[in-house]
Formats: C-alpha cells, sequence, structure tokens
C-alpha cells in the first residue's frame, strides 16, 4: 500500500513537471546529461560494451563520441517523454511530422491493415502519439507491462490520449482477431528483448548473435497485414519527422523469418547510420544462444 501511494505521488511529480515549458526542461536535460554522464555515471559500463561489441571496426574515440552524443540525447528524450504527459495536440503536430501520411490511406483504400514495426530510436512516443491524428481507423499500440502497476496505467493514459487503443503484449494476437472487421494500425516495438521461455529464434543483429521476437512475423502472418517500419528523425531539438517505409506488402508470401530478417536488417540499418539514436543502456545481449536449450 505505501509503495502504491508512493507511486501515485511520484505520477502527479510528473504531470506538474510535464507543465512546464520546453525551453525549461531542456535547461533540466542540460543538466540531467552532466549528472547522468559525468558523476553517477548511469549504466556507462553496459553503454561502453555495447558499442565495443557493435562497431569493433571503429576507433575507440568514435565510440566514446557515440557514447557522449547518446547520452546528452537520453536526457532530451527523458524530459520529452515527460512532457508528453500533457503536451497539447497542436504541438504534438507541431513537434513530430508525418512526410508521407497518404500512404498509411494507401493501404487501406485496398482493405489492408497495417502493423508497423518500431524501434526504441528517437522519440518513439511522441511518434505514437501523433499517430492520432492520421486517420480515424483503429490505432493500436502493443506494450510491455512493467512491474509497477501504476506506472504502467500512468503511461497508457499518456499513450491513449489522442485515440490509441493500449494492447499488453501477450494479448496481442486476440485483440487482432476481435478488430480483423475492422482496418487497424497496429504499432509494436520490434526491438524488445524476450524472456529465455519467449527466445525462439537468434540473428545476427549490429554485428551479435541476438534473440528476438517474432510477433511482427507471427501477428502480419495471421491477418496478412502489411508491413511497415516507421523511420524516426531528428531535425532539431524536440522537432522530428517520421516516414512509413514499406517492408512486406504480401506476407503469406514470404519464407519462413523472412520478415523478422527485413525488419531486424532494416532498423540495423538506421542504428549504423545515426547510433546515438537508439537505446544503448539497455541490456539488449543479456540471453546468449547457449542460454536457450
Amino acid at each position: 500500500m505505501i509503495k502504491k501511494g508512493l507511486s501515485r505521488l511520484g505520477t502527479y511529480f510528473l504531470y506538474l513537471i510535464s507543465l512546464l515549458p520546453f525551453w525549461f526542461l531542456y535547461g533540466v536535460s542540460d543538466v540531467l546529461f552532466v549528472i547522468l554522464y559525468y558523476i553517477v555515471h548511469y549504466r556507462r559500463k553496459v553503454v561502453q560494451e555495447n558499442l565495443l561489441n557493435s562497431f569493433p571496426e571503429k576507433t575507440a574515440s568514435e565510440r566514446k563520441a557515440i557514447e557522449r552524443k547518446y547520452y546528452k540525447y537520453m536526457a532530451d528524450l527523458m524530459v520529452e517523454t515527460i512532457k508528453s504527459v500533457s503536451i497539447p495536440a497542436k504541438e504534438v503536430k507541431r513537434r513530430m511530422v508525418c512526410t508521407n501520411p497518404e500512404l498509411m490511406e494507401h493501404y487501406f483504400s485496398q482493405g489492408k491493415s497495417i502493423l508497423a514495426a518500431a524501434g526504441h530510436y528517437c522519440n518513439w512516443e511522441m511518434a505514437c502519439l501523433d499517430f492520432g491524428f492520421l486517420t480515424n481507423n483503429r490505432r493500436m499500440v502493443i506494450y510491455k507491462p512493467q512491474s509497477n502497476e501504476v506506472f504502467t496505467e500512468f503511461f497508457n493514459r499518456t499513450r491513449s490520449r489522442f485515440g490509441a487503443t493500449l494492447v499488453p503484449m501477450r494479448q496481442t494476437l486476440r485483440k487482432l482477431i476481435e478488430y480483423k472487421n475492422e482496418l487497424t494500425f497496429t504499432v509494436l516495438a520490434s526491438d524488445q528483448t524476450p524472456t529465455r521461455e519467449d527466445a525462439k529464434y537468434f540473428t545476427t543483429f549490429l554485428n551479435q548473435p541476438t534473440a528476438v521476437f517474432l510477433g511482427v512475423e507471427k501477428l502480419t502472418k495471421v491477418m496478412n497485414c502489411v508491413v511497415i517500419f516507421y523511420k524516426i528523425d531528428l531535425v532539431k531539438r524536440g522537432y522530428y519527422t517520421y516516414t512509413f517505409v514499406p517492408l512486406v506488402e504480401e506476407p503469406k508470401n514470404t519464407k519462413p523469418f523472412e520478415i523478422t530478417e527485413i525488419h531486424v536488417k532494416y532498423l540495423e540499418s538506421l542504428i549504423r547510420e545515426k547510433p546515438e539514436y537508439w537505446l544503448w543502456s539497455h541490456r539488449r545481449w543479456k540471453i546468449k544462444p547457449s542460454d536457450v536449450h
């Protein structure tokens, strides 16, 4: 009960912070970067190990530059995520602009639903908010519940503010079947780390054997959805564009694991181009092929 009360107090505090203007929050971000990077060394060893294993061809100084840029951007992402709790619709539209919204209606006009694979790359949270303005068809965001129910509920309310339906990961197939007679736009983070029980397939990702969820492939084959990737680009601090990139239009014609390889390789190409915008402090490679029997 005490833990729940403290968690609720924390959500009220986050809401109050979210009311602050962007210029002030970016000042907080500058201070937060110094604290995370230079003082507490937040997950520095994890980030350094991930960068070394992912980019062995780069020099130590090159990896150091990526590391520093990553922490700088992570601080911005933290305050932007908090800001999303109360950010007005008008401000979302101004700061997160889709470059080709017509692609969504192109597939809907053909009677095809869409599954968008995504990565923890750039500001994926704000992009999800903006999807609500692009179509009147059902928008679903698949999420992995946190251990803290209060914060899960709090952030789900944020993500659904502009019309999205939030679906827990393990209920995804059931929900898609429930809405099979509707045209849907479903967003799924494709770079989540599966549990050992769910680690059924490994591929080479950023130079390492990597366990990947097969959710994108399984769901799109069952529902025969078009698979796209939403590519986010940082224009300047606090301003983004995102582009829908078609990956697979006829999923039932693909070979086993072909869809998985396509979306994983596409995300890898984005990371290699601008690595500082991916979530390097996550323990992405904690499961090894030898751990799975």
